[in-house]
């Protein structure tokens, strides 16, 4: 098969590779989520890129179109434009399938559709659904853990060692407490990792930490990306907005953290070369597992103990069906050690950067 670099085109030439390249990827993407989500009970529509600035996506019954704005599908992120493409499916289902005709586009049998199959059901782009009153809950929680991490980047080790047990405390409790309400939640999914390159080791071992111990669900998903026609895996996570944004805090944080400190300390005498860069890395993460697990297990005291989220495990399974697991063996030596050793001393810190619960940006799509 030939490859975009192993042709001479002309930009315009290039654009329509490329856009033909894009709209065989959004009917793979429609085929899987048909098969996935829908039982196979679609029928596959004629895909088309649209211009218009009023919408993002749209089905069109009559004509038996699906558009997904060409803006959209070339300037943001894949998981916005898979999010508008569900978004328009589910409207096709609700039309097509189900044939309900007497209620508003976005009314309850739709919201219902896209529940059941862990879609956004808003006219926004990514998938992420909060109340007013739950993002003003969230921002306070968000704002709190903030300034705990904050006074977590103290120069005193003891006063930030405190500041992050209280900022661990706090997530711990407010998700038990939550859960406990058994109140509804909205969850919201993000994209972690750079698509554009090979994955490592030490992105593999973050995700797995923020899995068991910060409130997300974590899986690696395929992602296409348009303005080069290739495609790349990333690390998708899912949770309420205050474990997302917190979660995606600690993934930047720890894989700068962990570059940090192999800078500081690979003349170890246990570093042998910069081989063991990963393997050391992958120590630190190692280490910094070690300290939480142990301050959780110091909170199980207190009567916080973490017994998951049912919703949230509906929400993922429902994303995706069929999920496999995978293992992999980590090489343990002298400079996996010496990076567990660093990884125990690490103490979470830097403000979460403050985002509201609203989404940005115009809600336009259209049933």
């Amino acid at each position: 098969m030939l490859s975009i670099a192993s042709i001479m085109l002309n930009d315009h030439d290039l654009t329509a590779l490329l856009e033909a390249m894009l709209v065989r990827e959004l009917g793979g993407r429609y085929d899987w989520d048909n098969r996935e989500r829908f039982g196979g009970r679609l029928i596959r529509p004629v895909i088309v890129l649209s211009e218009s600035g009023a919408h993002l996506g749209r089905w069109d019954s009559a004509t038996r179109t699906l558009e997904i704005s060409r803006a959209l599908a070339f300037d943001r992120p894949w998981l916005e434009v898979t999010s508008v493409l569900e978004h328009e499916m589910a409207h096709q289902f609700v039309d097509e399938v189900l044939r309900v005709r007497g209620e508003t586009a976005h009314g309850e049998t739709f919201r219902r559709v896209c529940a059941e199959r862990g879609i956004d059901h808003r006219a926004a782009g990514a998938p992420t659904a909060a109340s007013a009153a739950e993002g003003a809950d969230t921002d306070r929680v968000i704002d709190r853990i903030r300034k705990l991490l904050a006074l977590a980047g103290s120069p005193n080790q003891h006063e930030a060692e405190i500041a992050m047990r209280k900022a661990h405390e706090l997530m711990l409790r407010h998700n038990i407490e939550v859960a406990a309400a058994r109140a509804e939640r909205s969850y919201e999914v993000r994209h972690l990792g750079d698509p554009t390159r090979r994955g490592t080791r030490v992105e593999s071992e973050i995700a797995a930490l923020l899995s068991e111990l910060f409130f997300v669900k974590v899986i690696r998903v395929p992602v296409y990306v348009p303005r080069t026609g290739k495609s790349g895996l990333v690390y998708e996570i899912a949770g309420t907005h205050a474990n997302v944004e917190m979660a995606s805090h600690v993934w930047a944080f720890l894989l700068a953290t962990a570059e940090r400190l192999w800078a500081e300390n690979r003349h170890d005498a246990r570093v042998r070369s910069g081989r063991d860069r990963l393997v050391y890395q992958s120590g630190v993460i190692g280490g910094f597992r070690d300290k939480l697990l142990a301050e959780r297990t110091g909170l199980k005291q207190t009567g916080l103990v973490w017994l998951g989220d049912r919703d949230l495990d509906r929400f993922y399974r429902a994303r995706h069906p069929h999920m496999t697991t995978r293992r992999h063996h980590v090489r343990i030596n002298g400079a996996h050690a010496a990076g567990r050793e660093a990884g125990r001393t690490v103490v979470l810190h830097k403000p979460v950067e403050r985002g509201g619960s609203a989404a940005s940006g115009p809600r336009l799509l259209r049933g």
